[in-house]
């Protein structure tokens, strides 16, 4: 009986327009829905993490959360600012600003210590995460007093009008990463069909994936709110793998339609590929959603974004190449009989040029492929000495929560950031103490907060200065503490430690019955990190469970479950190595565009080793399946690694300079972050088609032999037994494998 990519490949190749427009609808009625029921934000409160969170959650307890602020800032285009010029500009902001209904309240104007500055602090109406979408009215009045006073620079900075920059920087540089990666992936695509239609088929249905995709995590995000990254994964992850995916088909159908030599229907030919490639597509994509929905087990908003993102997107991609795809390939191919018929007509012959036949590998893969065949072991041994010297700098990872200093300066709100902490470097930070007590314990607890603050008024770390606030029940007080360095300076980071440890201990730690926690801007910087490194384990079994429970599923063999495990942990290993070694240090700021924090973002490592492990799974299924139909087919597995590798290296090398080109245009970024996921994943996918397919898969595949389809017994069994079917399908490759649904 036929499995399920057959069935809905025949029904497709069968019923082509009927598919095609069957495809866009599913994609405009996705789209369409996530539109009318719109996208569900993640809130503040969805992002609290540790102690800090704990923190933010006593403080909203009593409505003391944060809120949104903004800061005007006041200072002279040269030379000493105008005292009686800065105050009339200052008055007509404040003017300006109470008379906004998005602000809540206006504080007095605050002057430098030195004198070259004045700012007007603005709190905003509504939760700390809205400021952005409600910031413009601020920045008009802001620029109007700006245009009254042109002697003055006028400007205004904050989280929110931040916020608001970095997305538009965001947005533009996914634009701009578009015109690259789009035009590249065409380009390489016409390389490897030599034809226009067959090179757009790929890049149509991975655009028309990613449209459906973020429809449905429109609607996903009312379960798993987004947290703003949805969009960029999907783009990210969808281009990537629905090429490939479709890539993958492509390429089988064209071998399987030059071997038929016309013998076979369209119909026919598309239900071989499908029987082969089809099922490694449905195999790949069960594998990269399944790594990915490992993400949840992070328990953050974030990484739940994330989640949701790359298992919509990659499933979507996998229907398309169970629906539309064959129904394409059967119009296409009925185009080239046509044309055929039409060139013997007049004369001509129907065949095509022997480069567009060809589906060997080229001398590069063959002089590769027979130098790991004479030495296996030599050649294994060096590879993975390779790769182990490139894992070594993991060893040194730090992984931080990039913070805000961080952000490119081409944001106009980040320059007059710099300006205002150099005039007021207290706020550069602060921690918050947040105590939350019976109303009659509120003596006590003012009096022990005062005693904190007193303890650490002459910390140098500090600069003194704090504030103390309480709930209108008196239920819970916050003391503000400001710190006049950067969140990852190490000053910000031991003082927190010390308030953790000794101050809050040795004063409101001895109030009976309260609840205290340590939030601010320091602490969700280092707490964020702290939460990553405690899932990262359990994130890192999960994908090896996956991987080996995927392939075994795949190949019914325990020692190439093991054989996927090792090979990934190396690649990933190696990756990590590779990007510690480029971005905590600062060889390579000029070639890459950044300067070097001496870290990697926290999310970093979990992205990339959830998306490799998925992503490398594409690889390992198309070639081994490949390798498991020629044993299958009674070649002896030696000859069958060096067959199914070779005959599958172009296209793997296809795929993998798509997903290259895609995953670099990212490195062309502003934001550290994605950045760094940019250019790891790119040296990933080169590390695991080059090096990991290329030499250390089939050196181990040679050395293990028949072992490596243990305990399955079908492969000795099909040692001469089966013979191929017309087109060359191996009559018992499908049911092997396994049957999908």
């Amino acid at each position: 009986m036929k499995n399920l990519s057959v069935r809905m490949a025949g029904w497709s190749a069968g019923h082509p327009w009927r598919a095609v427009a069957g495809w866009l609808v599913f994609v405009a009625l996705c789209l369409g829905a996530g539109i009318a029921v719109g996208s569900n934000p993640a809130a503040s409160e969805d992002f609290r993490i540790g102690e800090a969170g704990r923190g933010e959650a006593l403080a909203a307890d009593g409505g003391l959360q944060q809120r949104p602020v903004e800061h005007v800032l006041i200072t002279s285009r040269s030379g000493p600012l105008a005292r009686d010029a800065a105050d009339a500009a200052a008055r007509e902001v404040v003017t300006r600003m109470r008379a906004l209904p998005e602000v809540r309240t206006v504080a007095d104007p605050v002057r430098a210590a030195d004198g070259s500055a004045v700012r007007v602090r603005v709190t905003m109406e509504g939760p700390e995460l809205d400021g952005k979408k409600h910031v413009d009215p601020l920045l008009a009045q802001t620029a109007a007093v700006q245009e009254h006073h042109p002697d003055l620079r006028v400007e205004e900075t904050g989280s929110p009008s931040i916020g608001k920059g970095v997305d538009k920087l965001r947005g533009d540089d996914l634009a701009r990463t578009e015109l690259i990666a789009l035009p590249v992936t065409l380009v390489t695509l016409l390389l490897v069909f030599a034809s226009v239609a067959m090179a757009l088929v790929p890049l149509l249905l991975a655009l028309t994936s990613i449209a459906a995709s973020i429809g449905l995590s429109m609607l996903a995000s009312h379960a798993f709110p987004d947290a703003g990254i949805g969009t960029n994964v999907i783009l990210l992850i969808g281009l990537a793998v629905g090429v490939d995916y479709t890539l993958f088909y492509l390429k089988r159908e064209r071998e399987e339609r030059a071997r038929a030599g016309g013998s076979l229907s369209p119909r026919a030919v598309v239900e071989l590929a499908a029987a082969t490639s089809g099922r490694a597509v449905v195999l790949s994509g069960l594998a990269v959603a399944a790594s990915s929905a490992t993400l949840f087990l992070v328990d953050d908003v974030i990484f739940s974004s994330i989640a949701v993102g790359a298992v919509v997107v990659t499933l979507v991609a996998v229907v398309s190449s169970l629906t539309v795809l064959p129904a394409l390939l059967a119009l296409l191919g009925a185009r080239a009989e046509r044309r055929a018929q039409r060139r013997i007509a007049r004369g001509k012959t129907a065949t095509r040029t022997g480069r567009q036949r060809r589906t060997g590998p080229g001398r590069t893969t063959t002089a590769v492929l027979a130098a790991v065949a004479r030495r296996p072991a030599a050649a294994l041994a060096a590879t993975v000495a390779a790769l182990l010297a490139l894992a070594a700098p993991a060893l040194s990872l730090n992984l931080t929560d990039l913070g805000r200093e961080t952000h490119s300066r081409s944001i106009t709100a980040m320059q007059g950031y710099d300006r205002l902490t150099a005039a007021f470097p207290e706020l550069k930070a602060m921690h918050q103490v947040v105590v939350r007590a019976d109303a009659e314990r509120a003596p006590a607890v003012t009096k022990a907060l005062r005693d904190l603050a007193r303890d650490v008024a002459d910390d140098p770390r500090l600069n003194g200065q704090s504030s103390l606030a309480t709930s209108e029940d008196g239920r819970v007080s916050l003391l503000q503490l400001q710190v006049p360095h950067y969140v990852s300076a190490d000053e910000s980071k031991d003082s927190l430690r010390s308030l953790r440890t000794e101050h809050v201990p040795a004063t409101v730690g001895r109030v009976a019955g309260v609840e205290v926690a340590v939030t601010g801007d320091v602490a969700r910087y280092a707490d964020y990190p702290t939460h990553q490194k405690e899932k990262l384990p359990l994130v890192i079994v999960a994908l090896l469970v996956v991987t080996f429970a995927m392939t075994v599923w795949a190949f019914r063999s325990v020692v190439l479950g093991l054989v996927g495990v090792v090979l990934n942990l190396l690649s990933a290993a190696a990756s990590v190595g590779v990007l510690v070694l480029t971005f905590q240090h600062s060889w390579a700021e000029g070639l890459l565009d950044y300067e070097s924090t001496g870290s990697i973002g926290s999310r970093v490592p979990l992205f990339l080793l959830v998306i490799l492990f998925g992503l490398s799974m594409d690889y390992q299924v198309f070639v081994v399946s490949r390798i498991r139909e020629a044993v299958l087919a009674g070649t002896p597995t030696r000859q069958a690694v060096i067959e199914g590798i070779g005959r599958s290296a172009t296209v793997v090398t296809s795929a993998a300079v798509v997903m290259v080109t895609v995953f670099a245009s990212f490195v062309g970024l502003h934001l550290m972050e994605m950045k760094q996921i940019g250019y790891v994943l790119a040296v990933a996918v080169l590390l695991d088609a080059f090096v990991i397919r290329m030499l250390l898969l089939p050196a181990l595949m040679l050395l293990l032999g028949e072992a490596n389809w243990w305990p399955s017994r079908t492969a000795r069994r099909s040692q001469g037994a089966a013979g191929p079917l017309p087109g060359g399908q191996p009559q018992q490759a499908t049911d092997d494998l396994g049957t999908v649904g």
